[in-house]
């Protein structure tokens, strides 16, 4: 518990093997419940979770969204729930940072945003770094938002999660808690993470293919809810 609240993790992984022993052993002590949702790995992602105490459940149909939400399926109790990448880009010991503002009761979201904090050289391809600005400027333009980056690191208040009815099972998961949060006026506050060259081979920015499907559905995400505006 943190601040007499419940934290649960959760963590999408695919051929994670050399990277999620530490994502986990980074995590502090007060983490009540660890999350490892298995998006198909063929290594053993799954057994190393599993022997440093995480949950693992498994989700075969392939996307980011879906392997969140399978994870999401399989927390027990929680007034906070994180969400950060298996790859040991994001460090894990952070997550006090992302957690503290919503447990004081201070905020409802808190994102980690890597563009506002100090991110290894080589960590971010230019086409991250460029789809993160155009995204970020499109959600400003129509809805005001505050956004710098669409960082996976994130904390969020379990009830405000549940009430955003996250539906994307693939690349568009971040942006759509973004957009959902904003417009249900969720107190929102970004703070700046350190972010690391990934252990392995990206299974998004590490492609062509790859990036260029994340990038059109993140698009097509902001232009699926333009019309939806902030509740008053």
């Amino acid at each position: 518990m943190r601040h007499e609240k419940f934290v649960s993790v959760v963590i999408p992984a695919l051929n994670e093997e050399n990277a999620i022993g530490d994502v986990i052993k980074d995590l502090p002590d007060w983490i009540d419940q660890i999350v490892v949702a298995d998006n198909g790995s063929r290594d053993n992602t799954a057994p190393i979770a599993r022997e440093l105490g995480a949950d693992v459940v498994f989700e075969l149909e392939a996307g980011y969204g879906a392997a969140c939400l399978k994870g999401l399926s399989e927390v027990k109790r929680a007034d906070i729930i994180v969400f950060l990448d298996g790859d040991y880009s994001d460090f894990s010991e952070d997550v006090f940072k992302l957690v503290d503002p919503i447990a004081q009761g201070d905020y409802d979201f808190v994102l980690g945003s890597r563009l506002k904090g100090q991110v290894q050289k080589g960590a971010m391809t230019g086409a991250q770094v460029f789809g993160n600005w155009l995204a970020c400027f499109l959600m400003a333009r129509i809805w005001h938002t505050p956004y710098s980056d669409l960082g996976p690191f994130r904390a969020i208040d379990a009830p405000l999660l549940q009430s955003l009815d996250m539906t994307d099972r693939t690349y568009g998961w971040t942006i759509e808690m973004q957009i959902k949060a904003h417009i249900q006026k969720a107190r929102t506050l970004e703070v700046p993470v350190r972010y690391r060259q990934r252990v392995g081979v990206s299974k998004i920015s590490g492609t062509v293919s790859g990036t260029v499907k994340a990038g059109y559905k993140i698009l097509a995400t902001i232009y699926k809810y333009r019309h939806l505006r902030s509740k008053t």
